[in-house]
């Protein structure tokens, strides 16, 4: 081992059901390589929102654990080699956020779904509603939050519902309370932010969006594309085919090439994933080329728990045999679990940070310059109104002050007319008398 350097050690890959542990990656720049910019290249701060930096891509790497290395000559070694350890011991122990958002029409399962990814019952107190209710029922907010604790990290899980979304006759103002939402989150970091407080900032804002595409259509709907052309800009959207198990393989072929077909044709940016390390084993790199490939992800959701050939599995029975659920070659839950959990939990926050934060905050603080400068341009108007109004006083009293100018000439000469006329009146009289 070399002197002055830290011996990384690969840790087995961790399977299990609830692997909540966050990845250490690298800084990142910003989705589809794009890099947030201060200053925008024309010099002007009102256009910088996200710029495209060529060549410039976010990366994915595994979480390395770091282990002090032992020196022959302590005068070579200097100590920087433990800021991995620092900043791994302060995340962990100030935990980890994270908002998941759901949004699907009834029927479909994300609750189902949402219980299979974490191993609870979160809506076991929900009652379905009568069809009387559907006729004009309104998209409503509901927000779960759970704790979960694994192997020393604490993670602060906030789901968050919309139920009655695409379920009234009349459906097309559905998708404004999920962008009410959305807006309202990022509004409040950005006041948190330029607040006094700013060290325990509540990190609500929502990292990643499941939209549950229903299986019984021919693709996208079109409250489908218009509720994530609304979204796209705002959230990381990750697409979902539910209820899988109710198609044929080459069905469920088809139905993935459609979706894929319709996001390109009307331009919905959904979720990237990011390019993995050149360095990384090949094992690594086949399952980062598994999940890319599985977009849009079958799942299909269960919590029942079936025995077939002498072990317990959880999967759904039907009289043709029995759909795994954790089983890959059935549908694609356990990628949508890994990706979700695992491997690119740190890179949706990123992302919703650098990203689309960064174009709310650039928007606002535009929204807020432009309505200064209207209020500096009224201002300028009223002072001009104010200063012409003036104006014309000032002429008026001017003319006033000339005519009074004019009436005590006048006076003036009267008086001297006056007091020439008065010897001579004098003269007249003194003759009279004689």
């Amino acid at each position: 081992m070399e002197t002055g350097r830290v011996s990384p050690m690969k840790p087995k890959r961790n399977t299990s059901k609830k692997n909540l542990v966050e990845n250490v990656s690298e800084p990142l720049i910003g989705q589809n390589g794009l890099s947030t910019s201060p200053v925008s290249p024309s010099g002007n701060i009102l256009d910088s929102v996200i710029l495209a930096t060529p060549g410039l891509k976010r990366r994915l790497t595994r979480r390395m654990i770091y282990t002090p290395a032992k020196y022959k000559d302590e005068d070579e070694y200097i100590g920087f080699a433990t800021l991995p350890e620092q900043v791994h011991r302060k995340a962990v122990r100030k935990g980890f956020d994270f908002t998941l958002m759901v949004v699907g029409e009834s029927g479909l399962g994300k609750s189902t779904v949402i219980n299979s990814l974490f191993l609870s019952d979160l809506y076991k107190d929900r009652e379905l509603p009568s069809v009387n209710d559907l006729v004009e029922r309104t998209v409503n907010i509901e927000k779960k939050q759970l704790e979960i604790e694994e192997k020393g990290v604490r993670l602060k899980l906030t789901i968050v519902d919309t139920p009655g979304f695409n379920d009234a006759v009349n459906a097309g103002n559905s998708q404004k309370s999920l962008i009410e939402y959305v807006d309202k989150q990022f509004e409040q970091y950005y006041e948190d932010e330029c607040g006094l407080n700013r060290r325990n900032i509540v990190d609500n804002r929502v990292h990643c969006c499941l939209y549950f595409i229903s299986p019984y259509g021919h693709g996208l709907r079109q409250i489908d594309i218009e509720t994530m052309k609304k979204l796209h800009h705002k959230v990381n959207i990750v697409p979902l085919l539910a209820k899988a198990d109710i198609l044929t393989k080459e069905e469920l072929r088809r139905m993935k090439n459609r979706i894929l077909q319709e996001i390109e044709e009307n331009h919905i940016q959904i979720y990237e994933f990011p390019d993995c390390d050149s360095d990384e084993d090949e094992d690594f790199k086949q399952q980062d080329r598994e999940l890319k490939a599985s977009i849009p992800f079958a799942v299909v959701g269960c919590n029942t728990v079936v025995e077939a050939g002498g072990k317990k599995i959880r999967g759904r029975a039907y009289p043709w045999g029995i759909v795994e659920v954790d089983n890959p070659n059935h549908c694609d839950f356990i990628r949508l679990r890994q990706m979700l959990i695992s491997t690119h939990m740190q890179d949706l926050k990123d992302v919703t940070s650098d990203v689309h934060y960064e174009n709310y905050r650039a928007l606002h603080i535009r929204t807020q310059l432009g309505s200064a400068q209207k209020e500096r341009g009224k201002l300028k108007r009223d002072s001009a109104a104010n200063f012409e109004a003036l104006s014309d006083t000032e002429k008026l009293l001017e003319q006033k002050e000339a005519e009074i100018q004019r009436m005590q000439q006048m006076l003036a000469k009267m008086q001297e007319q006056l007091k020439a006329s008065s010897p001579q009146q004098q003269h007249v009289n003194g003759l009279g008398k004689l």
